[in-house]
């Protein structure tokens, strides 16, 4: 089981690496480590598991923050509909992505940033994208709000991008332009 100790932070190198495409068929190593990152977010979630293990609550997490450089990330976020995305993906991708932007109204986290980071971070508004699961079966999703959000979030690690990064330096907090709010 991972913990927050397995958990790389700011500086590591593993965090600003391109990560490898993962070479099909998966190896039962990448296949662990995509069922590893899942059960972290969904245990990081659970205030009983989280609080014994002192696990902090994060909604995805990808490869490159236990300091493995492989295109794997997993989430598990529910839609402002109440619809769960709770998914372990290999060589996720966007395939096509909206004009329009979108940003937390509260600005991103995230697990390897032990700091507050203030800003607004754009996002798409609405993604497709694609990935496969750890059985090796294609999965395709239609994304927007948190989920969307959070899809990105995660993809960006596996290109060596903080959330951070994205910020506009010179008006943290303007929003994006064709933006609208996710709250």
């Amino acid at each position: 089981m991972l913990t927050m100790k397995d958990i790389v932070r700011e500086g590591h190198p593993a965090l600003r690496e391109k990560a490898a495409e993962v070479p099909v068929p998966f190896s039962e190593e990448d296949i662990k480590i995509a069922n590893q990152l899942l059960e972290f977010v969904k245990n990081s979630q659970d205030p009983e598991i989280a609080s014994k293990y002192n696990l902090r609550p994060g909604i995805g997490i990808a490869a490159p923050q236990i300091g493995i450089t492989k295109r794997i990330f997993a989430f598990h976020v529910t839609d402002e509909n109440g619809k769960l995305y709770s998914y372990a993906l290999l060589n996720p991708k966007i395939i096509s992505h909206s004009v329009q932007m979108t940003y937390l109204d509260g600005g991103e986290g995230c697990l390897s940033v032990d700091r507050e980071v203030p800003g607004l971070v754009p996002r798409y508004a609405k993604v497709t994208v694609k990935g496969f699961s750890p059985d090796g079966s294609e999965v395709e999703l239609k994304l927007k709000g948190l989920p969307g959000i959070c899809f990105q979030h995660e993809l960006d690690h596996l290109d060596g991008i903080m959330f951070y990064d994205r910020i506009n330096e010179k008006q943290p907090f303007e929003p994006p332009a064709n933006s609208v709010v996710f709250r």
